[in-house]
């Protein structure tokens, strides 16, 4: 079966999708066959591997679908998983891509029949044909965050290296409890990636240390600086390892992704 890794955090403008789509992209190119899935209603992820257009079906489809499990199956769900450009040459990556119509279905969810598990039942469904499934959440506190989390073995939350971070932490994490309690208990804080550090802001250093404080045990060794080319990569529909793989947050990504590895092999 799959280990499948939530990626959250409720404020936005963390390296949340950056986050996500590096991984998916690393693992694939360590030759693990990983899963993106974009549940997010902006669909960034879904733009920085090159789908720009929206899809004939999409995560939208896939979550409709599974409002009754008879109609969700592998056959079904692989005609709406897409591979990623041939260009990329990244065989042992496939995304489920997102659209704006997704944010319609928030709404639909709020009285509807098994809103909090569609998406594990999409993962279930899916597991045996993957190594990593890779969740890109949206930034917010929805019922597709909350789906996004009962799906997931594990979560990785990015910070990045600012004060007000710290406090969306703290609410993503009390968001967390209650789906342990409720809907996954097998659910497991992987741990905390710092972002966007910037060894010349002295504030930078203090919030690394607060971090670490407040979480011991529970932040990756790697942080993530903040960089010009992988802020430009998404824009040429690109992950950072094809766009520059020389460039400070390219590495900084592949080495987060051999800790994701050692995690599971350790």
């Amino acid at each position: 079966m799959s280990r499948t890794i939530a990626i959250c955090n409720q404020k936005g403008g963390v390296g949340k999708t950056t986050t996500a789509v590096n991984l998916a992209v690393c693992l694939a190119v360590l030759e693990k066959k990983t899963l993106l899935i974009d549940i997010d209603p902006q669909a960034n992820a879904s733009q920085s591997v090159g789908i720009n257009e929206v899809q004939e079906e999409d995560i939208y489809e896939a979550l409709t679908m599974a409002e009754n499990s008879g109609e969700i199956t592998f056959e079904r769900l692989s005609q709406i998983i897409k591979p990623i450009n041939p260009e990329y040459k990244l065989n042992c990556l496939n995304i489920m891509p997102s659209s704006p119509g997704l944010a319609k279905l928030e709404m639909e969810l709020v009285n509807a029949a098994n809103r909090e598990r569609r998406l594990q039942k999409i993962v279930k469904t899916l597991g045996a044909n993957y190594e990593y499934i890779v969740i890109d959440a949206p930034p917010s506190l929805n019922l597709l965050t909350i789906n996004t989390l009962t799906a997931a073995n594990s979560v990785v939350i990015p910070v990045q290296c600012e004060y007000f971070s710290l406090q969306g932490v703290a609410e993503l994490l009390n968001t967390i409890k209650l789906v342990q309690s409720n809907l996954n208990s097998d659910l497991k804080i992987e741990g905390a990636l710092l972002t966007m550090y910037d060894s010349r802001n002295s504030l930078a250093k203090q919030v690394v240390e607060e971090v670490r404080k407040n979480f011991p045990g529970k932040v990756f060794n790697t942080i993530i600086p903040r960089n010009v080319k992988l802020a430009e990569a998404p824009s040429h529909g690109k992950p950072i390892l094809l766009y520059d793989i020389q460039s400070a947050g390219s590495q900084g990504y592949i080495k987060f992704a051999e800790e994701i590895l050692e995690i599971k092999n350790g």
